[in-house]
């Protein structure tokens, strides 16, 4: 359940919990290669007037390529995230808040899901942290050993 309908906050906080595949249209646009669905969990609460705080944890696999030798890789994914949801017309233009229309009704979970998952995806992965890359002349793999095209090494 990634919508919450705000009566059953009523009660107190609101277990969430749902599972995104890879080719939900919430996640379309992204410019990730999802390999596999993304897991969603958390809990909901109200924190104010028209106000709802989500402590939530995501989880997947992004496919990207090593920055340095460009061989294909799965990432992991598994990050906590803490999000405010509100109505406030004085937090619209907040980043950190995700803005919800002044007659709330439910709180939508997946368009911060998008955007956190978004963020906690490292821009430049590795497919190991000593991975030497290429060579800048003939770009063998440097993982394999070294070159033999006698181009200068790339200063660190």
């Amino acid at each position: 359940m990634l919508r919450v309908d705000i009566r059953s906050l009523d009660r107190g906080p609101v277990e969430t919990a749902g599972v995104l595949p890879a080719d939900d249209p919430a996640l379309a646009g992204l410019e990730l290669e999802l390999d596999g669905p993304v897991t969603v969990s958390g809990k909901l609460s109200e924190t104010g007037d028209n106000e709802y705080f989500w402590q939530g944890h995501i989880a997947g696999r992004v496919r990207s390529s090593c920055r340095r030798c460009l061989h294909d890789l799965v990432v992991p994914l598994d990050t906590d995230v803490e999000v405010l949801f509100s109505a406030n017309p004085e937090l619209e233009d907040d980043p950190s808040a995700y803005p919800l229309p002044a007659l709330v009704t439910h709180v939508d979970l997946r368009p911060a899901v998008r955007e956190e998952l978004a963020l906690a995806v490292t821009a430049y992965p590795l497919c190991r942290e000593d991975c030497a890359g290429l060579c800048a002349g003939c770009g063998a793999e440097l993982n394999a050993g070294p070159c033999h095209c006698g181009a200068p090494a790339e200063p660190d």
